[in-house]
């Protein structure tokens, strides 16, 4: 990311969460209901754990803000943990004495960063890993991305999710990409996030018999942005491929497996004349696409057509009936120790998805058209090449 920068600071049950964001410019106006909306969504979802019983996420704007507006210096933001009161002690930031340290966790869970993590560092207590490893640091990404979504939507540029899969269920609804904002609103209203009614009661189940089970499952997910200008990203290299830095972007959300851009793995299975997207005119002299299996990006750049990306998210590592495992003070083969967590976080991926991609062309939108100020840009912008 060139013009917008980020960086996020926090354990999962330390005192706080903190993000920075670098690059927004001046004059945007800034909702922190709507900020606070996205952290909620997050939050959502079936198959969630005891956590978010404790947890009720709002931000706290520190710096860059004044009087509604960004001035054009980092803003710096924080989330509170509300589970720090039964942390303190665990989790203290001053020294604390021997005798008095909580006890060390030395058994890794399969799947987790438990083992490399304590390897890489060189812990002898995994705590220190799966606070920082957890997905919990997602919160704060997705409130720095509440700045990016309304700066994207000066200029009618949407985000959306569904979630597609959960398990083996798959879901049949097409998303219409015409329409993102209304179709994410209604997934919104599954408890997993799902548009194929009859297929949400699958998935319900599917998550009840992983949890009678003492298991965990994943997913697939479908995000999509429209709005976007021709010409986002570039060609010239490697790391200013759109498509490169959104793979990136994805593989960063804890537990995200696989991403795909448009009809993705398909291509690898039909002929080219089956899956490159036809250029036409349409009836006011404007070039159209016969189709948008591209999934909006070509050659590293979108093209004006809706941007799709699917992605793919393993279950949740942390087992009630665990895997095999070994104890590393003593050598001992053991079963993994179980971590409080989701049986299912598939829907509020799905949120965080749509956080890190809404960072990401907000990033790639302020380099085409970059300006210190929401009105140069907006020159700037009302200025470009249209189709």
């Amino acid at each position: 990311m060139n013009r917008l920068r980020y960086l996020t600071a926090g354990e999962s049950h330390g005192k706080a969460l903190i993000g920075i964001l670098e690059g927004l410019p001046a004059g945007l106006e800034i909702n922190i209901d709507g900020i606070n909306k996205q952290l909620k969504r997050r939050q959502l979802g079936y198959g969630r754990g005891g956590r978010m019983k404790i947890e009720s996420d709002r931000v706290e704007i520190l710096s860059g803000v004044r009087f509604g507006k960004t001035i054009g210096t980092p803003v710096a933001a924080r989330i509170e943990n509300k589970d720090w009161e039964n942390w303190k002690k665990r989790m203290s930031v001053a020294n604390i004495p021997k005798p008095d340290l909580p006890e060390e966790i030395s058994i890794p869970r399969p799947g987790h960063a438990d083992l490399a993590g304590a390897i890489k560092f060189g812990f002898s207590d995994i705590r220190n890993v799966i606070e920082r490893s957890s997905a919990r640091e997602t919160s704060i990404r997705t409130a720095l991305s509440g700045f990016a979504r309304q700066f994207l939507s000066e200029f009618g540029i949407v985000i959306g999710s569904h979630v597609v899969e959960i398990h083996s269920v798959k879901s049949g609804y097409v998303f219409n990409t015409d329409d993102i904002e209304i179709e994410s609103i209604n997934a919104d209203k599954s408890q997993v996030r799902c548009l194929d009614k009859d297929t949400e009661d699958e998935m319900i189940n599917a998550i009840d018999s992983a949890r009678e089970k003492g298991d965990t499952v994943g997913g697939r997910i479908e995000i999509a942005a429209s709005g976007l200008p021709v010409g986002l990203g570039s060609y010239t290299h490697w790391d200013r491929k759109l498509d490169g830095i959104i793979a990136s972007a994805m593989m960063s959300i804890p537990a995200i497996k696989a991403v795909e851009i448009g009809a993705g793995i398909e291509y690898g299975r039909k002929f080219g004349s089956e899956m490159h997207d036809p250029i036409l005119n349409s009836e006011n002299g404007n070039i159209s696409r016969g189709s948008n299996n591209s999934g909006g990006i070509e050659g590293g750049m979108t093209n004006g057509q809706p941007l799709v990306v699917r992605i793919t998210m393993k279950p949740i590592s942390s087992l009630i009936t665990p895997l095999d495992s070994v104890d590393l003070k003593t050598g001992k083969s053991v079963k993994a120790r179980f971590e409080r967590s989701d049986v299912c976080a598939v829907p509020a991926a799905s949120i965080v998805a749509e956080a890190v991609l809404s960072l990401v062309l907000a990033d790639a939108f302020l380099e085409k058209f970059y300006g210190d100020n929401l009105e140069d840009i907006r020159k700037s912008y009302n200025g470009r090449r249209r189709l």
